[in-house]
């Protein structure tokens, strides 16, 4: 059974007629019997009765009719919804991604990106970077959006943006009157981090080492403000990317800048590798790409 013996039956029997039906469907009589002929020989049952002057369905006729009407539009459904999905006019993208590079970046990419496919359905996951990329690779997001390095065997990678970590301590903290710090200048600081399931928890934890001392942790949260809050009430010191300057009270916080070395914070797209990319995904990305290109070139070229 295909389509095109479908469509010639279910024609004759809105027609009633196989002259009526070969005209509307350009095809001729003989053909258009033969069509629906091959079709009762392939189902086993007469479809019409044709020994009346105007021909009628039969009961099996009447099934197939029915039926013949859904298929077709399921089909027609199916050639829509392709038509709406490569046109995106519908799609979905699950994204995951870390609580800090949410607040900085993404309400307006959101909205921007909504405001030309308002009908592709965007769902954000917000985990720990760990977590994130532990997800895209078992497949359960499309993609994530992480701090670099990450494993170029296990993903695909788009860089979206580079700037620096700087030290963030209280307005009254003996280093505020510097310019720039060295890691080794904190080695006697109490620090607050992100949980462990944050990338930037081993990544500050590395490079405190790389400086020749293990960090002493005080707290940790999953909450960047949580943070801000307690360093403005002097529980300590941390490292933030550059860009959440603007988002602390900078008369209770203050930022210093971290040098010899600086330490770069890379924002990146990741995929899991031989993955499925979707138009609607591929669209997010090609989307977003563009966005912190617009917006934070400066900082790249810095």
């Amino acid at each position: 059974m295909d389509i095109r013996q479908i469509t010639y039956f279910l024609e004759v029997a809105k027609s009633n007629s196989f002259t009526k039906a070969s005209e509307n469907l350009h095809l001729s009589q003989p053909a258009l019997s033969k069509m629906v002929k091959s079709l009762e020989e392939e189902l086993k049952v007469e479809l019409i009765d044709r020994s009346a002057r105007q021909i009628a369905l039969t009961d099996a006729g009447e099934i197939v009719f029915e039926q013949g009407q859904m298929i077709m539009k399921s089909i027609d459904d199916l050639s829509t919804n392709l038509y709406d999905l490569l046109h995106l006019k519908k799609g979905k993208v699950k994204i995951g991604i870390p609580p800090l590079i949410g607040v900085l970046f993404f309400p307006k990419i959101i909205r921007g990106f909504k405001q030309l496919y308002p009908d592709v359905n965007i769902k954000l996951i917000e985990h720990g970077g760990n977590k994130v990329k532990q997800e895209v690779e078992d497949g359960v997001l499309d993609l994530g959006v992480v701090i670099e390095p990450v494993d170029e065997e296990q993903f695909d990678i788009i860089p979206l943006l580079n700037e620096e970590l700087m030290l963030f301590v209280h307005s009254a903290h003996p280093l505020v009157h510097k310019e720039i710090v060295e890691m080794q200048d904190l080695k006697n600081e109490p620090f607050i981090l992100f949980s462990e399931d944050f990338s930037l928890h081993d990544r500050i934890i590395q490079e405190c080492i790389r400086a020749g001392f293990r960090p002493n942790i005080v707290y940790e949260s999953s909450q960047w403000d949580f943070i801000s809050e307690m360093i403005g009430e002097e529980l300590g010191i941390s490292i933030f990317p550059q860009s959440i300057v603007k988002k602390t009270d900078q008369s209770l916080v203050k930022a210093i800048s971290i040098v010899n070395p600086s330490i770069p914070w890379k924002v990146a797209i990741i995929l899991k590798k031989g993955k499925y990319v979707s138009h609607a995904v591929r669209e997010f990305i090609r989307y977003i790409s563009f966005f912190c290109k617009s917006n934070y070139a400066d900082q790249d070229n810095s």
